[in-house]
């Protein structure tokens, strides 16, 4: 996606996050669960953001579905039986929320955990993974992370993608008002920056977060910008750039 150095981190992500290379990726299956809406500007010129995931993501072989989690379509227990790994992207709605469909999301994410599912949560899908599994969200402490921020590996990073050499700072496309709080026991934090407490974390080997947004491109993230001006959400001064609090009802599929 010509993301520099925030392609290497996010193909360290999916091989702690996802099966391995080799045989079981070679055969396997995975599902998206999209929890926002896609764009116009994404539909019209990715084909959604399942497209734009499966760009990201996708390797030889492997077969991939999207189910639409906003919409409260989640695979049941059965189907889910038959993926090797799930990807839950981000969303306008809180990960703290109690809209049915949330709640619902969490319960699904909870017997995927206990099942041995691998999960790859991405912005919302960060948030609502930490909570699943014990943790907590909610609103940051130093308001709106929106552009291109850099991010900063902790030495578990370091370990856990061992022999690849991560660099010190890493510049991560980010979209986000809510943050991770607390982590779930027994989860460490990957990757940090000056705005974000947690930028990375995984639970074991099968469950990891990532609060930036690795399938973005600058583009995606100006076409949201661009929305943002145009619905008044974003106010521009002379001095800053301020961001209205409630995007949630607007629908704006980020």
């Amino acid at each position: 996606m010509g993301m520099g150095p925030l392609e290497n981190a996010a193909s360290a992500a999916e091989s702690a996050a996802l099966p391995e290379a080799g045989a079981a990726a070679a055969a396997g299956s995975y599902a998206v669960l999209q929890c926002g809406e896609d764009s116009e500007y994404v539909r019209q010129k990715y084909g959604g953001y399942f497209a734009v995931f499966r760009a990201l993501l996708e390797e030889d072989g492997e077969s991939w579905r999207v189910y639409g989690a906003v919409r409260g379509e989640l695979p049941t227990d059965a189907e889910a039986a038959g993926f090797d790994g799930f990807v839950i992207s981000g969303s306008c709605s809180d990960a703290h929320g109690d809209e049915p469909w949330i709640l619902d999301l969490v319960g699904l994410i909870r017997r995927l955990h206990a099942a041995g599912k691998r999960i790859l949560g991405v912005c919302f899908g960060h948030q609502i993974l930490c909570r699943a599994l014990g943790g907590r969200t909610g609103r940051s402490t130093k308001g709106w992370d929106i552009g291109v921020s850099c991010i900063h590996p902790t030495a578990a990073a370091a370990r856990l993608f061992a022999p690849l050499k991560l660099p010190v700072h890493m510049p991560v496309i980010e979209f986000h008002h809510d943050e991770v709080w607390e982590l779930p026991a027994g989860a460490e934090v990957l990757a940090r920056s000056d705005q974000t407490r947690v930028e990375m974390f995984r639970l074991g080997d099968r469950a990891m977060g990532v609060q930036g947004h690795p399938e973005y491109s600058k583009d995606i993230l100006m076409s949201i910008a661009d929305r943002l001006l145009r619905h008044n959400h974003i106010l521009v001064s002379s001095q800053s750039v301020s961001v209205i609090y409630n995007l949630g009802p607007a629908g704006l599929g980020i």
